[in-house]
């Protein structure tokens, strides 16, 4: 098995879109939710998003946007940033050797979104001829596929919320055992449509409006947590062997070490604690470490009260009496859940974080749960915290849990 690097990242996050701007922003412990305002959000009962500032305009010709739902607008800008921000060079790159590795939970749930209203509300049968093509869940991976040229796999995963982090994975499987000299991976989130919002309603899932900030209405392993906010966006990550990204010179921001995959097959909604942690196990046995050797996690942290409390005890499970000594991180409290995009967001965060050595914050962590009961960085980030190595958590609806093991460019 080769050693990968990341070369390059890209992103349109509600955090921001440049390393820097949303490194500091999450250091900082900036939340990006925000309370949704207009007449669809009249309809809800927690107008409550994490949003990305995002004109298409300013990236594609007005034909190029029509035939893009954001979904795929996301990831297309994302994978730009992301092959400029590696530095590659066109002509230095097998096509037939690259390869495109997307996840979405929704896909293009907009589109499709107003289709429905179209036939259903508007009792018309004027559809748009590209719906299709526009909601299709691999059009992300496809249009990134054909602006790049690349002809090597192009897979699209919808695992739920461990979507993208399946889609590094699996790139990383094919990079390393040398199948591919370069992968395009991660994943991309629109699912702020009123209809996506309304069913995620539904679930009683999500969280209720802080009365004092909404802002801090999404509270990872906090006693009053009550769920979780949805956010949109994409984080795209260039994938290569170390050699090769070594001898052209290569800007590294960190190192995929290993990469668990583990399915609980036993509800379809409900958390598992075993499966959980098997699957923070097998990455531990991908990338060859002990549980002692690892700095630091970041973690679903979703706000939940069966996830976070499921997820304490699997970390417990995997590292014993070390537990309670691991910095636990849980940013979906600043950017909101990005479904099948969450991920690939919070990978980059944690590669940010090795490389500044800087555990980041659970923020709105006011009162600790008993069941909880983690060294959470509550509120503030910890400088020197971060260790060499981290977790990165992702455990999804259907019972597809993957985990990614990161480390600091050049430490192992």
């Amino acid at each position: 098995m080769r050693r990968v690097a990341v070369t390059g990242i890209g992103m349109l996050s509600p955090l921001g879109d440049s390393c820097d701007g949303v490194f500091n922003a999450a250091r900082s412990g900036r939340s990006a939710v925000v309370r949704l305002t207009g007449k669809a959000a009249e309809r809800l009962k927690a107008p409550l998003a994490a949003v990305v500032a995002f004109d298409a305009a300013e990236h594609f010709d007005p034909a190029k946007a029509r035939m893009l739902d954001r979904v795929s607008q996301l990831a297309v800008v994302a994978a730009r940033c992301a092959t400029t921000d590696a530095g590659l060079d066109p002509g230095g790159v097998d096509l037939d050797r690259a390869g495109v590795f997307v996840g979405t939970g929704m896909g293009g749930s907009a589109s499709m979104d107003d289709g429905y209203r179209t036939l259903y509300g508007e009792s018309s049968d004027r559809i748009k001829p590209l719906l299709i093509l526009m909601g299709m869940h691999n059009a992300p991976a496809a249009w990134i596929g054909i602006e790049n040229g690349f002809r090597g796999p192009n897979l699209t995963y919808s695992t739920a919320c461990s979507s993208s982090a399946v889609a590094i994975g699996e790139a990383w499987l094919r990079v390393a055992s040398g199948g591919l000299d370069l992968a395009l991976a991660g994943g991309s989130e629109a699912p702020l449509s009123l209809g996506s919002l309304k069913a995620w309603e539904a679930m009683h899932t999500l969280a209720a409006v802080d009365a004092g900030d909404p802002s801090a209405s999404c509270k990872p392993f906090s006693v009053d947590r009550s769920g979780m906010v949805l956010g949109e966006g994409a984080a795209m990550l260039v994938l290569e062997p170390w050699d090769r990204a070594v001898a052209r010179g290569a800007k590294i921001h960190g190192e995929i070490l290993g990469y668990g995959l583990v399915t609980d097959a036993s509800h379809i909604a409900k958390p598992s604690v075993d499966a959980q942690a098997a699957a923070m196990q097998a990455a531990l046995v991908s990338a060859r470490l002990e549980p002692g050797q690892i700095g630091s996690i970041n973690a679903h942290g979703t706000g939940t009260q069966a996830n976070d409390a499921a997820e304490t005890a699997a970390i417990k499970q995997v590292f014993g009496a070390q537990a309670s000594r691991i910095p636990v991180s849980a940013t979906k409290a600043m950017h909101g859940h990005l479904l099948g995009a969450a991920g690939a967001l919070e990978c980059v965060l944690s590669l940010l974080a090795l490389q500044h050595n800087t555990a980041l914050p659970t923020m709105h962590l006011r009162s600790s749960d008993p069941v909880c009961d983690l060294d959470y960085v509550p509120n503030a980030a910890r400088a020197g915290a971060a260790g060499l190595t981290m977790l990165s958590n992702s455990f999804a609806f259907g019972g597809t849990n993957a985990v990614l093991v990161l480390g600091r460019a050049g430490e192992q």
